[in-house]
């Protein structure tokens, strides 16, 4: 490095845009304007006498030199911020650090009791909920712009994970729906009637989604489309409309809702709700301190609801 070799202001642009590929999203994240991340990148490439980003096409490229400098930034990084603020002997519950999870509505509802549980140990942290994105998951991309990701498997998205729940897909209909039978729904039943479908983004789909694909099932013009399984049986309710659902989603909100979660008639489908995270926060102790209790909270709940809560 050259005469910039002392300037440690560079190293977090220098990781924004090794993992953006992008001038504007990694100026975007470290707040700085088109331009002064333009003339970042300028500076970077004298400092490393290498382009860093070439263009492709319409879009950035990193060139070998920076795939082999990303994973040396994104762990001294961590471990050198914590040097300069004093942070080795922090005190991961003591730490003002606020958390981005990207979850649906159906993870925020199984975690939100264990969430409650981190947070009342931790009273300065700060927790950011996030939507998960309409596009297909790009898995270095979401797993370092977020700190958490809590999905299913089978979706694009790699890192480090942990378990934790299980649940399997139900069909969801009116209590008093006719094609109701010994409070079973046939296949044929199922197919011909009118559907509720909750729609993740147009390649996002669910494990009952590849399920239904997999039989020949065309759920592609529902009647009804939410952008979350939550609104499901309150816009079910009094219809016969018919919903898949996690089965916890329907046990919760059915009885308030004249709802019933009943067994899927095309096979069990299971839902294994997995958190996800990036290697790059391995040497963080307040990441791994908030992932452990959060851990130790769902399994202590044993239900995704905190010890006592309704």
């Amino acid at each position: 490095m050259a005469a910039d070799h002392h300037d440690l202001n560079l190293l977090p642009p220098l990781r924004a845009l090794l993992e953006e590929a992008n001038v504007t999203r990694a100026g975007q994240r470290v707040q700085m304007g088109q331009s002064s991340m333009s003339s970042t990148l300028a500076r970077l490439r004298a400092v490393f006498h290498d382009e860093l980003l070439v263009r492709v096409g319409r879009d950035y490229e990193l060139t070998p030199l920076a795939r082999l400098l990303l994973p040396q930034v994104q762990a001294t990084l961590p471990l050198l911020e914590r040097v300069l603020t004093s942070e080795l002997d922090i005190d991961p519950a003591g730490s003002r650090r606020r958390f981005s999870i990207m979850m649906t509505d159906y993870g925020t509802m199984r975690l939100r009791g264990a969430i409650a549980m981190v947070l009342a140990e931790a009273p300065d942290g700060e927790v950011d909920i996030v939507p998960l994105p309409e596009r297909p998951m790009e898995s270095e991309r979401d797993l370092i712009t977020h700190d958490f990701v809590v999905t299913v498997p089978g979706i694009g998205i790699e890192g480090q994970s942990a378990d934790l729940f299980e649940d399997e897909y139900v069909c969801l209909v009116d209590a008093a729906n006719p094609a109701l039978r010994d409070g079973a729904l046939s296949f044929a039943d199922f197919v011909a009637l009118p559907q509720a479908v909750a729609h993740f983004g147009r390649l996002h789909f669910t494990p009952a989604d590849r399920r239904l694909r997999e039989l020949g099932v065309d759920r592609s013009e529902p009647r009804v489309t939410t952008a979350s399984f939550l609104p499901l049986p309150s816009i079910v309710s009094g219809t016969e409309l018919v919903a898949v659902v996690p089965g916890e989603l329907a046990a919760q909100l059915g009885p308030a809702t004249g709802t019933v979660g009943v067994e899927a008639p095309f096979g069990r489908v299971g839902i294994d709700l997995k958190l996800w995270w990036h290697e790059s926060h391995d040497n963080d102790p307040v990441h791994v301190w908030f992932r452990t209790r959060l851990i130790d909270a769902v399994r202590a709940a044993g239900d995704g609801r905190a010890p006592g809560e309704a």
